[in-house]
């Protein structure tokens, strides 16, 4: 039996109803979800549930993770510094971004430490099958970060054996980077599903920290918080992948960056210093991007993209016969 060590957070309970999946007219399931909107300044502009209790980001942190690195030493061309903040797809140029990243701290694939896995893309997913080619740690979605982890000890002169631990000195620069931008401590500390540490802020100090690297360019354009925001707005193909929708986000949003996150996290940036980030209650990957495009459309957005994210057909016998639709924004 799994120990419960403290009870759930009001992120979750107390998040309201704000998407609906709706079948020929009648309401089939529902989401519930905490959004928040934090303004240039970073304080809370509008919040639907819970803003200020702890969750994880997940791999939304990962933009923060990088900051730290930038920080201490780690240089790279736009789109591998896009591939460190990455849950890539695993396509054949991500893989060879990885390598490129390793390469030039001289290492290669065996010093990476995340969990194997085939990759995210489907058709990749299918030829490494076909071809007999076992799950690694390179084709796993958090290969860049890791690869940026160690390039980074590298240039530090850390250990890299032992990078993943919370004590290391990277991750100890990692916590203060995610602290310093979101504007408030990390609360608590877990495994990731990559094997490196997650920790714990509130979807506001979330929101807070995409705002404050999406508005750096402008505010601070010699800053390595400038340098995130330009690697992932240069380079979202990288952040991401072909088809995915946190790549055609970025890519047709002027001035936007953005992150997903495992357990339906996403977070966005906007170029003048405000952020959004939704947490989906139940964890459900399918609602996240409905309810920030709605979230967007909210505060005044307008993109292209947003037309797609929010569009989520419901089909029976193949025909589409209602959608997955937000609510309450």
């Amino acid at each position: 039996m799994i120990e419960i060590s403290t009870p759930a957070p009001a992120v979750l309970t107390e998040a309201p109803v704000v998407a609906e999946l709706v079948r020929n007219g009648f309401v089939e399931s529902v989401h519930h979800a905490s959004v928040v909107v934090t303004g240039p300044d970073g304080s809370v502009e509008r919040a639907w549930g819970d803003a200020q209790s702890p969750m994880f980001p997940r791999s939304s942190n990962k933009p923060m993770q990088a900051l730290a690195m930038v920080r201490h030493g780690l240089d790279l061309p736009d789109d591998l510094l896009a591939l460190v903040c990455a849950s890539h797809s695993g396509e054949p140029f991500h893989l060879d971004g990885v390598r490129r990243i390793l390469a030039g701290a001289g290492l290669d694939e065996s010093a990476l430490q995340n969990t194997p896995s085939h990759p995210l893309k489907e058709s990749e997913q299918h030829r490494f099958i076909r071809e007999g080619l076992p799950p690694s740690s390179i084709a796993q979605n958090c290969s860049g970060k890791h690869a940026g982890m160690l390039a980074t000890c590298v240039v530090a002169g850390w250990d890299i054996s032992t990078y993943r631990d919370p004590a290391h000195p990277l991750q100890v620069a990692i916590r203060e980077a995610v602290e310093d931008v979101a504007a408030e401590p990390v609360t608590a500390l877990a495994v990731d599903g990559c094997g490196a540490p997650v920790m714990a802020i509130t979807l506001a100090g979330l929101a807070r920290s995409f705002g404050s690297i999406a508005a750096a360019p402008v505010r601070a354009p010699d800053s390595e918080q400038a340098r995130i925001a330009t690697a992932i707005r240069n380079a979202p193909e990288f952040l991401g992948g072909t088809d995915r929708d946190v790549t055609a986000l970025i890519a047709k949003t002027p001035g936007l960056v953005a992150k997903d996150g495992a357990e339906a996290v996403v977070a966005v940036g906007l170029a003048d210093g405000r952020g959004v980030a939704v947490k989906v209650a139940d964890g459900s990957g399918r609602a996240r991007m409905v309810v920030l495009a709605a979230a967007l459309r909210a505060i005044g957005i307008e993109s292209e993209a947003l037309a797609q994210l929010e569009h989520s057909p419901v089909l029976g016998h193949g025909q589409p016969v209602g959608a997955l639709v937000a609510t309450g924004f």
